[in-house]
């Protein structure tokens, strides 16, 4: 029976890898600045589309952190994002116009971006509503963090998806371009969280929080997944399977449990409900290209109607990591 799953899963693999090879063709170059790099610099990767509003703080934040270099594939913008990053000089910028559902939802074009420039090198793929926060990240660089992992022979830090939001309804507090989004969404849900383990590939899986509570009470199964694997010592041979949820080889999903204890961890703060979120989600749900044809969204459609508050009265303000550590949602592990 094992013996079987391992093949299965080896297949699943290498059917992914071939994907992205061929899926590679879709892209075109706009600035290619990657193959410029040299040594182990740390990459972020990532897909978009229509972004332009929040483009100018998401590289603000990760070069803070300490991000060599972006390489990131555009899918058809047409609110300026494209000639906004074509102008970034640590930006290497792909384009393509091809299906994003197609695509595995972008994830063909990033893992053949990974095959190519992400080997051997630290890579860090996020959504641009996603923000990393890992132990002791005011006071140190994402570098430290690397290399606190490659002493300890660790490929991959996981980090929990912690969906933020404003007090009151989503759209009562604009969001200015380059403005912080957490100066808006400053609060999380610091509970309602369920957690089961995906015995086929070895993650756990995270649901819960704002989103199951008010889109999903009904049909709390079908909540978005919180659980990801984001920063990965990238090798060619490994694949996503679903979002950066999880990967092949399975190994690779052993993110939290260790013999010697809790390994560190961090969260995904998740600056999805600003006040364009309304007209982003009547967009994605018509054009059907997210998962299950955008049910996800229609779902979100469906409870904006009455403009929502997803503040309650157990939610909590967002400080520092000190405090997610705190309410049980990241751990610094060993790492002193």
């Amino acid at each position: 029976m094992r013996l079987a799953r391992s093949y299965r899963l080896r297949m699943r693999r290498r059917g992914l890898i071939t994907r992205a090879v061929l899926r590679q063709r879709e892209l075109t170059a706009v600035n290619l600045r990657a193959e410029q790099l040299k040594g182990q610099p740390v990459l972020l990767f990532t897909t978009l589309r229509n972004e332009r509003l929040r483009l100018p703080y998401f590289l603000k934040y990760y070069r803070n952190l300490g991000i060599d270099h972006f390489l990131i594939v555009d899918n058809g913008s047409e609110d300026g994002s494209r000639d906004y990053l074509a102008a970034q000089p640590d930006v290497s910028l792909w384009t393509t116009r091809a299906s994003y559902k197609d695509s595995r939802f972008g994830m063909d074009w990033i893992s053949a971006l990974l095959r190519r420039y992400g080997h051997g090198r630290w890579c860090l793929t996020v959504d641009v509503d996603e923000f990393l926060v890992y132990p002791f990240c005011e006071s140190r660089p994402i570098r430290a963090l690397t290399d606190f992992l490659d002493n300890g022979g660790i490929r991959t830090f996981p980090a929990m998806l912690l969906d933020m939001y404003p007090k009151g309804p989503i759209s009562a507090r604009p969001c200015r371009e380059g403005q912080n989004p957490f100066e808006i969404a400053e609060w999380f849900d610091s509970g309602n969280y369920q957690i089961s383990r995906n015995w086929a590939y070895g993650n756990l899986w995270i649901q819960g929080g704002p989103r199951a509570r008010m889109f999903f009470a009904d049909r709390p199964q079908a909540a978005p997944a919180l659980n990801k694997v984001p920063l990965v010592k990238w090798h060619r041979s490994y694949a996503y399977v679903s979002s950066t949820h999880m990967l092949l080889p399975r190994g690779l999903n052993l993110t939290f449990d260790d013999w010697g204890g809790e390994k560190a961890s961090g969260c995904l703060l998740h600056a999805k409900f600003l006040d364009t979120f309304s007209f982003k989600a009547e967009e994605e749900a018509a054009r059907g290209q997210h998962y299950a044809a955008g049910r996800e969204y229609k779902a979100y459609l469906e409870g904006l109607r009455e403009q929502p508050d997803l503040w309650c009265k157990w939610s909590e303000k967002y400080i520092n990591w000190r405090q997610l550590e705190i309410l049980g949602l990241m751990s610094k592990g060993n790492w002193a």
